[in-house]
């Protein structure tokens, strides 16, 4: 006898929530050839970033007989590049396709980073460098941006959170080699082979774009025109925005960390804990990718957010009161915990709030909040070091991450709580459903 009409009626849903039942399980299948490209790209590009970042303002003063400032001009003109690059990175991505606009800004990389050869032996070139390095952190900003959101693309949404940590390792793996290569680069054999190091990681990256295949979701003519007049509204997603400003704050608290570590370690005798904080960092972060993502699928982003928060929060408490640099390595290892986790959980939520034809600019939103963080961060925090100390600055900046859990929690905290109950009372359904005769 066929089923009747209201039979008929249970079945789809019934069958739509067996289907949510086994993608939550997370069986899907991560890894993939053009996954593993993409992470292999874009460990290239954090690590001629990462190479050249940490020696650059040196570079400056050295080479060319740069004033402090100029010099730091000289490291930060990268970020500003790539800042400016973010607003219309995601915006190409969509529009062009996420591998053509790969390719053509990682052809711009591999020039920039040719390019520092004969601005070195040049000795009065220092505008020179300064318009080179805006240029390659442009190149920077729109590559990363294509690479990151051909990966989303790539990885299962049951898997989101746990793909987006590993992928996200590569950048974590360019932050320990990069800086520690260039240190021995530099004082071995000069600053020519620190330019070639670059050009040849450059390449292997151009190298692995090549052979990478992504998914392109073809755009409709309506979105189509709408993107090709750059409105606005189009360069950061409106709905990433607010998570994405959960993003900025903490971003200017970690720069605390990047601009002025240094400083507070040199000033307090602690400058063998500043030398092994980034290590701890790293180590943590590693082991902390390995399952963050996991539980973040499986139990929603809440539990995740809310524990690096207060990972961050405690590290940044640590460092203000560190004595020693036994206890300087403890505050690294909870802010890798804590900030470093945060990166790539919030990087996931953003991919989850938009239809993968706009995830180049979901993307970009994320990561411009992030970059203008870090940029702007050193800006008011010297303002502030005007009144306060070293310590007392972590100390201000350990409230202002807990704070920051506020403003998660009205920007999305409380939809992933409401959107975790549906869902369970949804699965719980199932049963009761299947059980009723046909």
């Amino acid at each position: 006898m066929a089923p009747s009409s209201e039979a008929r009626g249970l079945a789809i849903p019934l069958e739509e929530r067996l289907r949510t039942v086994t993608r939550a399980s997370g069986k899907e299948r991560l890894w993939t050839r053009d996954l593993v490209l993409a992470s292999l790209a874009n460990f290239f590009l954090a690590f001629v970033f990462y190479l050249l970042m940490t020696t650059m303002a040196l570079y400056a003063i050295e080479r060319f007989g740069a004033s402090d400032t100029a010099g730091g001009l000289a490291s930060s003109m990268f970020v500003l590049g790539s800042v400016i690059a973010r607003l219309f990175a995601g915006n190409l991505s969509d529009l062009l396709g996420r591998r053509r606009i790969l390719l053509i800004a990682l052809v711009v990389f591999v020039v920039a980073s040719v390019s520092y050869l004969p601005v070195n032996s040049m000795t009065d070139s220092l505008g020179l460098l300064l318009v080179v390095r805006a240029i390659h952190g442009m190149a920077f900003g729109v590559a990363s941006t294509a690479a990151m959101a051909i990966a989303q693309s790539l990885i299962p949404h049951s898997r989101r959170a746990e793909g987006t940590g590993y992928f996200t390792l590569s950048t974590t793996l360019a932050t320990a080699i990069g800086p520690a290569l260039a240190v021995v680069l530099v004082h071995q054999s000069g600053y020519t082979a620190l330019f070639v190091a670059g050009i040849v990681a450059s390449a292997l990256g151009m190298v692995t774009a090549l052979l990478l295949h992504a998914p392109e979701k073809p755009l409709d003519a309506e979105h189509r025109a709408r993107l090709r007049k750059f409105h606005p509204r189009d360069m950061l997603h409106v709905d990433v925005v607010p998570v994405a400003t959960t993003m900025f704050v903490l971003a200017v608290c970690y720069s605390g960390v990047l601009t002025f570590l240094d400083s507070f370690a040199d000033e307090r005798g602690m400058q063998t804990g500043a030398s092994l904080f980034f290590i701890a960092y790293a180590v943590v972060l590693f082991l902390a990718r390995l399952v963050a993502g996991k539980i973040q699928d499986r139990r929603g982003d809440n539990i995740v957010v809310y524990t690096a928060i207060a990972a961050f929060a405690v590290g940044m408490l640590v460092l203000g009161l560190a004595t020693s640099s036994f206890v300087v390595v403890v505050a690294g290892a909870f802010i890798g915990l804590g900030w470093g986790t945060l990166m790539s959980a919030l990087q996931s939520v953003a991919a989850g709030l938009v239809p993968m034809q706009r995830m180049g600019v979901a993307i970009s939103t994320h990561f411009f909040m992030l970059d203008l963080g870090i940029g702007l961060g050193p800006v008011a925090l010297g303002a502030l070091l005007n009144q306060l100390d070293f310590d007392q600055m972590y100390l201000v900046l350990a409230g202002v991450v807990v704070l920051s859990a506020v403003l998660y929690h009205l920007v999305h905290g409380r939809v992933d709580t409401a959107r975790r109950r549906t869902a369970a009372q949804a699965v719980e359904a199932v049963p009761a459903q299947a059980a009723q005769p046909v």
